[in-house]
């Protein structure tokens, strides 16, 4: 059985660090290191829960490239079932440039590839029905599967007994709840960053903005927060909590959200509470800014419990 099947998008990032300043058209500037790391929401949640210890499948699309390759290649090391995962011979990989700043802040250049091309018919059921909880990552990316193709899936998903998640991307078209509003009823956990939220629901303070979530049908409302931490209501009668983030020195915040989100479902799928969850999904998010990559500072389940032990005894 499958502990969370994690439905969106998969990007090859090249990540370039530390990017201080462009330089000019046709002058180079020297930095440390280019390297290419395994990126993309699903990708990123998927592996790092893989690393927790959480029986984890991604369902998406690449090209028939070298960055789907290598993709393919990192799922399958890192022990991430890949039977729902399909090749478009006619695109490319999805793919990023990221600019890391020296202060951990990073910058993106995208092309959107095969993720735009992923649609509802390139479901793998049998993925589906052996999961316990589906997380769809990268809403708002994924130009086919956005929208009318999510709700339908998602209430499929219903249907069928699974607990749902989704998480959003930032949406640099601006079309935000017209893309969302018909998957809202179907998602039983909604946890997009607080930046996302001020976009998708037209207010700025976490109450107003769960207000507007929870009216509109989900049935649990994670904000991320940043450096604040987490936002938390489990329902539209129930009291706020807020659980801040830990203290760590941030290296590099590529998948930040991501780990966040992974750290969440884990904490899901190994019976934690809401609060808890929410502790957890700090802590995972801490160990990821604390290296470079999306995924490379993720530990295990026992290993950031215990983490969470010495950071509360400080």
């Amino acid at each position: 059985m499958i502990d969370v099947a994690c439905v969106g998008i998969l990007v090859a990032d090249v990540i370039a660090k530390p990017v201080d300043r462009i330089p000019n058209a046709g002058l180079l500037e020297r930095i440390d290191s280019i390297q290419i790391f395994s990126g993309g929401c699903a990708v990123n949640a998927g592996i790092d829960m893989a690393k927790i210890g959480i029986k984890t499948a991604i369902l998406g699309k690449v090209g028939n490239d070298n960055f789907g390759s290598f993709l393919r290649g990192e799922l399958v090391k890192n022990n991430v079932n890949t039977d729902g995962l399909s090749t478009d011979a006619t695109a490319q990989t999805s793919a990023s440039v990221v600019l890391s700043a020296s202060s951990g802040e990073r910058s993106f250049l995208h092309t959107v590839g095969a993720n735009a091309t992923f649609c509802y018919a390139d479901i793998n059921w049998d993925v589906i029905a052996n999961s316990k909880i589906v997380f769809v990552a990268g809403t708002m990316l994924m130009d086919a599967f956005d929208g009318a193709d999510c709700a339908k899936f998602l209430k499929r998903c219903k249907e069928m007994g699974k607990k749902t998640v989704l998480d959003t991307a930032w949406d640099s078209r601006g079309r935000w709840m017209q893309v969302l509003a018909p998957c809202m009823p179907y998602i039983d956990v909604f946890m997009p960053s607080i930046e996302e939220a001020i976009e998708l629901a037209g207010e700025k303070e976490p109450e107003k903005i769960a207000d507007v979530f929870f009216n509109m049908g989900v049935g649990q409302v994670v904000i991320k927060m940043g450096s604040q931490g987490c936002y938390l209501r489990e329902s539209k009668d129930s009291e706020p909590k807020m659980i801040p983030c830990f203290q760590v020195k941030a290296v590099d915040t590529t998948g930040a959200g991501d780990s966040f989100c992974a750290g969440f479902l884990s904490g899901m799928a190994m019976g934690l509470s809401f609060a808890e969850c929410g502790r957890f999904a700090n802590a995972v998010g801490a160990h990821c800014v604390m290296a470079m990559g999306a995924s490379s500072g993720i530990k295990s389940y026992a290993e950031i419990q215990e983490f969470i032990t010495l950071q509360e005894k400080n």
